[in-house]
């Protein structure tokens, strides 16, 4: 099947393109002129390997990498760590992997986050290519180039930017996704419309029906605008120095659920729903967007089958992991608020406002079994 949309990210020092279309783990026209190099390293997971490896590792094999090695890491959130960067390193050591090696990431944001560092450090620097699986992946955690690793106390705090050498989506790969996982990326999706473009939000509440169907030309526009939109504002500003903190919206109440619930218990895009949720809020209670679209947004999240509610964790928990969010300066938190429909800022906030919201909008709600379908 042919390559339906092709995007480029330019930032200051690389240019790369996003390959978008259904079957593109076949299609040649996707991985031809890849860099040259003896070793190819395909990095995914025990989940996504059993699933599509095979048909990477034939491409990338026929593309005309010599050896074509695999390293398989187990699956989730709670993996993100040292040691599954380390067996990433000992592969590559133990296989005499050099300089030209080129990595793939097959797998979701997890793996490619994993790849990417690995191929940041590495020698100093080798190159990757992305093939994400999943939705949230292939809109958000693909394009831009951040890489890394959680720590205990921070979501995402380790890391380096490296962008990628090219991003191949390949859309038949979210027929195989659970549906949790598929619905929790639909977060990263509806984040776009707020934050940059007033009309795709619009156009997410008419097709959120066919986006929940898994409609391919629903979802083959809805992945060309999210990536078009993240492109756009990586290419303005590679290493969030500004106008790319934008693309966190939700993000700072996000990621401290999930490290204060432990990695994994709830899904990233839950977590970002709930956090989109709080953050609306709270730029209603600053004045700058009505109640009436904050109502809007929990109204589509919870259509979508997403938490709305954060869960009810102590103001001193919120506090002491908002405070090592990378957005926060000299110990002052900055927040992704709404200014209006399509447009976003960074701005701080009292810790009273903020504990407000929190308890007056923060539930009961109990994370749901990390094995739910």
């Amino acid at each position: 099947m042919p390559i339906t949309a092709r995007l480029d990210v330019a930032t200051p020092g690389h240019r790369y393109p996003i390959l978008i279309g259904p079957g593109l783990l076949a299609e040649g026209e996707a991985w031809g002129g890849l860099p040259a190099a003896r070793h190819a390293v395909v990095v995914s997971n025990t989940t996504v390997h059993p699933l599509h490896g095979a048909a990477l590792e034939g491409r990338v094999a026929h593309a005309g990498y010599a050896e074509v090695h695999r390293v398989l890491l187990p699956d989730g959130e709670a993996h993100k760590d040292w040691s599954a960067l380390q067996s990433i390193f000992d592969h590559l050591l133990s296989c005499g992997c050099d300089r030209k090696t080129v990595l793939f990431a097959l797998g979701g944001g997890v793996v490619g986050d994993l790849a990417g560092f690995a191929a940041a450090t590495y020698m100093r620097g080798v190159r990757f290519v992305q093939v994400p699986t999943t939705l949230l992946a292939q809109v958000d955690s693909s394009v831009g180039g951040k890489t890394g690793i959680n720590h205990p106390l921070g979501k995402n705090m380790i890391g380096a930017f490296h962008q990628p050498v090219r991003v191949v989506i390949d859309l038949d790969t979210l027929s195989t996704l659970p549906t949790r996982e598929y619905v929790s990326g639909l977060a990263e999706v509806i984040k776009y419309g707020p934050i940059a473009d007033a009309s795709f939000l619009d156009w997410i509440e008419a097709n959120l029906g066919a986006l929940l169907a898994r409609d391919g030309a629903a979802l083959a526009h809805a992945v060309r605008r999210s990536c078009e939109i993240k492109a756009a504002v990586v290419g303005a500003d590679e290493r969030e120095s500004g106008l790319r903190a934008i693309l966190n919206f939700g993000h700072t109440f996000g990621h401290a659920i999930e490290a204060a619930l432990g990695y994994g218990a709830w899904l990233h895009g839950e977590a970002v729903a709930s956090g989109m949720v709080l953050a609306a809020r709270l730029s209603s209670e600053l004045g700058l967007v009505p109640p009436a679209f904050v109502d809007r947004l929990e109204r589509l999240l919870a259509r979508a089958g997403l938490p709305v509610q954060a869960p009810a964790l102590p103001f001193d928990e919120w506090m002491r992991h908002m405070r090592v969010d990378k957005k926060a300066e000299g110990g002052e938190l900055r927040f992704v608020v709404i200014e209006r429909i399509g447009s976003a800022a960074l701005r701080t906030a009292p810790d009273a406002l903020v504990q407000r919201v929190v308890e007056r909008h923060g539930g009961a709600a109990l994370p749901r079994p990390a094995a739910a379908a």
